[in-house]
Formats: C-alpha cells, sequence, structure tokens
C-alpha cells in the first residue's frame, strides 16, 4: 500500500521500520517540527526523522498540520492509509478521511482503558498485571475509534517506563504490518470501543516524579519504575535534589517517620514511608551521574535519622 507515516518519538521508529521492511511504499513521513536541546541547544531530529532520512524517504514537519496548506500538501500524495503511532498532533477530520482507508492509530495500551498520552507509565503506576498494543481506527475523538487488532502482554514484577516502552514499541511494530495486510483485504472487523470502563492517561509532567514518602512503599516503588527513565523520581536531602533512580521494597521495620532514613549500611539507605520501608539501590545527585548508593556513601556521610524530602528555599 501506499502509505504515509506520522510518528515523533522512539515508540514510533520500529513500526515505520516493520512498514518499509514489508514492502509498503512510504511516499512520507510527518514528524513533529525539529527543537533545540542540551546546554548548548543544538537543534536535534526526532528519532522518526533520522529514520525516514536514513531510507530516503521525503519528511514534513508541520507547526500545525490541521493548517490549509498542510492539509493540501498531504493531498497530493494520494496515500492508501495513513498510520500514526504517537505523533504528537490531533488529526482534523478532513485529514482523517482523506485516504481510501482513512488513518489508523497503533496504542499503546488495551483500549478503552487508556487512552491519552502516556499509557505505558501509567499501567505501571496503577498496578496492572497485563497490557498490551490496539490497532484502531481513528476518528475525530481522543482514541476513542473502532479497535482493529489488540494483542496483550503481562507487566514484568521488575518492569520500569523504559522496558515497557520497549517491548510494546516491538509489538506494535510486528502488529502494524499484519493489519495493514488485513486491511487491504477486508478481513477485519472493527470493534466499537463502547462506554465501557476507561481510564485517561494524561501527559507526564516533571512534578509527578517528587515523591511523596507518606505514601506506602508500594506505590513509592511503582512510582520509581513507571517513571524511569522520564521524567524520573526525586526527592531532596540537604537542601538538594535527589533523583531516586532504582529502589526495592524492604523487610526492615519501620521506624520514624515517613522520609526518615531507618538504617544506613555501606551498601543501602533504607526509607520510612507511610507503609512499609523502601530500599534506595540507585540514585543521582544533583549535577551528578547516577550511582550506586555504595560509591555515593564513599563520599557521602548520611546516618539513621536524616530525612529526604526537605526541599531547599
Amino acid at each position: 500500500m501506499k502509505v504515509v507515516y506520522m510518528g515523533t518519538p522512539d515508540f514510533a521508529v520500529g513500526a515505520l521500520e516493520s512498514i518499509i521492511e514489508a514492502g509498503h511504499d512510504v511516499v512520507l513521513v510527518v514528524t513533529q517540527p525539529d527543537k533545540p536541546k542540551g546546554r548548548g541547544k543544538e537543534m536535534q531530529m526526532t528519532p522518526v526523522k533520522k529514520c525516514a532520512i536514513a531510507h530516503d524517504i521525503p519528511v514534513f514537519q508541520p507547526v500545525k498540520i490541521k493548517e490549509r496548506e498542510a492539509v493540501e500538501y498531504l493531498k497530493t500524495f494520494e496515500a492508501d492509509i495513513f498510520v500514526v503511532a504517537a505523533f504528537g498532533q490531533i488529526l482534523s477530520s478532513e485529514i482523517l478521511h482523506m485516504p481510501k482507508y482513512g488513518c489508523v492509530n497503533i496504542h499503546a495500551s488495551l483500549l478503552p482503558m487508556y487512552r491519552g498520552a502516556a499509557p505505558i507509565q501509567a499501567v505501571i503506576l496503577n498496578k496492572e498485571k497485563e497490557t498490551g498494543v490496539t490497532i484502531m481506527q481513528m476518528d475525530e475523538g481522543l482514541d476513542t475509534g473502532d479497535m482493529l487488532m489488540k494483542e496483550s502482554i503481562p507487566i514484568a514484577a521488575d518492569e520500569t517506563g523504559e522496558s515497557l516502552h520497549d517491548k510494546l514499541s516491538e509489538l506494535g511494530a510486528e502488529m502494524i504490518v499484519k493489519a495493514l495486510v488485513a486491511i487491504e483485504e477486508g478481513s477485519l472487523t472493527p470493534v466499537p470501543q463502547g462506554d465501557g470502563k476507561t481510564c485517561y492517561a494524561s501527559m507526564l509532567k516533571k512534578e509527578l516524579g517528587h515523591i511523596d514518602w507518606n505514601k506506602s512503599a508500594d506505590d513509592i516503588e511503582h512510582l520509581v519504575r513507571g517513571l524511569y527513565p522520564w521524567p524520573g523520581t526525586f526527592t531532596f536531602l540537604n537542601g538538594k535534589m535527589m533523583k531516586i533512580c532504582a529502589v526495592a521494597l524492604s523487610d526492615c521495620p519501620v521506624s520514624g517517620k515517613p522520609g526518615e532514613l531507618c538504617e544506613v549500611t555501606k551498601d543501602s539507605l533504607i526509607v520510612n514511608t507511610g507503609e512499609g520501608t523502601l530500599e534506595i539501590k540507585e540514585l543521582q545527585p544533583e549535577g551528578k551521574k547516577r550511582m550506586t548508593v555504595h560509591d555515593f556513601l564513599l563520599g557521602n556521610k548520611l546516618e539513621k535519622g536524616m530525612y529526604f524530602g526537605i526541599k531547599k528555599d
């Protein structure tokens, strides 16, 4: 089929590669505009743009894809289908109905659950046991279109946002190739999502990662895993921000207030929470690299009774 592919981050690269490898004619890749990044503020291409350039596919980066000029440009490609994966802009009704087979979306959840921008992280935060990918026929709503194909995978006990992202990206890449064949053959039966139970996975913000030690150890452990590597979780120690990169539930009994260090050894920091205790395994001090607790304690003296969570003025 003649395909226009719309995507932006790493999650969308695998599916683009799979569509190309399957022999479809990807006539255009649409992605978000380049953005300045890092201390030098150098303009950086999106991962999907890099992939498109590597395959000599034309790239279109509209600031607003709904604008008339952008819509007219898309029409010139006369594509059979638009495939969308984490593109980052809302498509107009005119665009949705432009190709022969409409627009299909690779969504990283088992719809209708976890519509929205951050379904991968949300399922870990909410302690779900499984998730998956839904290939959806797009409509004017936000992730509300008919489901064309759905496959699930289990969520591992040590799953992080990063590891689950990679698994779902790979699954989506496999599914979209099968879906395109079935769409062209007319062998898929669209299934409406209906008005059943759903949960909106809002866009992630950095402040979501601020650890509240009054919550349970289990809640915080899921938060750390779910928000790794971005936006990450953090607390404060001696007035300075400290990123918390890896933790584990601890059998150590609570002995003090939430956020208080209840045990310090050469290799571990164990912190009281609102329910249970939590062992910090890896952390990243402000302005430094990620390190083990052992390495951190070689240059920093911490004692039982000190508190995490006190923000600097």
